[in-house]
């Protein structure tokens, strides 16, 4: 049994006295939660090898439980004043695409950061964060195949961590990531990166989701024909970028369209099917010798190359299987989305400008260092990846991708 799992993941310190949660970085959702010391169906340990931590209010003096009365919880839920009374606390929910959720209720204490003070250098500070105390956790998220302490939503609402840093003004609202796709690890910035330089589209309107414009693909050169419709006059062709999916999602005519153009290039070698889902070839020599490169082209002429080693992902020594998938993921609208995940987006440098509503990337080896700005002195400094662990293993037969994220720039765990 084969199943493929791509997950980046931090350390973040929580509480006083301190403590160590490792959480998963998330562009698609919004919220910092961890789970908590009553929590039911929490995950007791981990496959991944890490020490699982459960949050306790009561054992942090910094800690305070947020009321349905405070104004955080009436600007986030403006349906929940009505059934609000004194005492009770300001519960959330959340459900992920894979059909999982967590609940439980905010808690805002002190989150342990640092900020860069020089090259490959940070200096201690912290920040007063209102996170989720899970205390209910369903799906996979109570599982301990690849378990973790919680998610770090990186979205654009008021809620997550970014916003509330910049609220604070501690943090200008921009960052980016660098998976680094071959050895693991990588980089993950909050603020300016000067260097290596991007090129950007723009943002598409939409608090949920990073959407940006999509205007054609082509194989090698060869344009596939995107879906067309009356409405399709009307409405733009919505890309979805998000670090807490795995693969890459299309519609059926385009997805069909693109395993066709991917196929006809071994003619000779037939693929079969893994875990009914995955199309697989054995392959030998490199695999960016043997298959096309993908390209997607976005509005402002930006383009997004993927190569062979991009949306293949290894099970074995000779064998490959393609990390497109057709899409199942709708809108509430209907319409179906087309999302990339993690694969695609490895040894690419990919930033988030909020403040100007824009999304650039290059590509770049991202166990190298980028330069980032520092916003007080203007001064540029040095960031190096740091590696926590070795990405590629197989665990119980099954080949997964665990891929770790370092935080950077802005702000860094020590």
């Amino acid at each position: 049994m084969y199943c493929l799992c791509s997950l980046y993941f931090t350390k973040l310190q929580i509480g006083s006295p301190p403590k160590d949660f490792h959480v998963q970085v998330d562009t698609g959702s919004d919220l910092l939660w961890v789970n908590c010391i009553e929590c039911e169906n929490c995950p007791k340990e981990s496959d991944l090898g890490i020490p699982l931590t459960l949050y306790d209010p009561k054992a942090s003096s910094t800690a305070k439980k947020v009321g349905c009365d405070d104004e955080f919880c009436k600007a986030t839920f403006t349906g929940q004043t009505d059934d609000c009374k004194t005492g009770m606390l300001c519960a959330y929910g959340v459900k992920y695409g894979d059909g999982s959720s967590t609940s439980g209720y905010f808690v805002k204490d002190n989150v342990k950061i640092a900020q860069v003070s020089g090259d490959r250098q940070t200096t201690s500070m912290s920040g007063n964060i209102i996170i989720g105390c899970g205390a209910r956790q369903s799906g996979q998220l109570g599982s301990s195949d690849q378990a973790l302490d919680g998610i770090l939503g990186f979205g654009q609402s008021n809620t997550s961590m970014l916003s509330q840093l910049n609220s604070g003004k501690k943090v200008r609202k921009m960052f980016s990531h660098c998976l680094d796709g071959k050895g693991g690890g990588g980089i993950f910035a909050i603020g300016e990166v000067v260097h290596p330089k991007i090129k950007t589209t723009p943002l598409v309107k939409d608090p949920t989701h990073y959407n940006i414009e999509l205007k054609s693909i082509d194989v090698n050169g060869e344009e596939i024909k995107l879906p067309t419709s009356i409405l399709d006059f009307i409405k733009k062709q919505k890309v979805v970028v998000d670090s807490g999916t795995t693969l890459a999602y299309f519609p059926d005519k385009i997805y069909n369209q693109l395993m066709e153009k991917i196929m006809a290039s071994q003619p000779n070698k037939k693929p079969y099917v893994v875990e009914k889902m995955f199309k697989c070839y054995k392959y030998s020599g490199n695999i960016d010798d043997g298959f096309p490169v993908v390209n997607l082209h976005f509005a402002k002429s930006i383009s997004f190359k993927v190569k062979p080693h991009q949306y293949f992902f290894q099970i074995t020594d000779d064998e490959w299987c393609i990390g497109f998938q057709n899409s199942n993921l709708k809108e509430k609208t209907g319409e179906e989305l087309t999302l990339l995940g993690d694969l695609v987006l490895s040894d690419k440098l990919v930033t988030y400008d909020i403040e100007n509503q824009v999304i650039g990337w290059t590509d770049h080896d991202c166990s190298s260092s980028i330069k980032v700005k520092d916003e007080e002195s203007g001064n540029v400094y040095d960031v190096i990846a740091q590696d926590i662990s070795s990405s590629h293993y197989i665990l119980n037969s099954r080949m997964i991708l665990g891929l770790l994220l370092s935080l950077a720039v802005t702000w860094l765990i020590n």
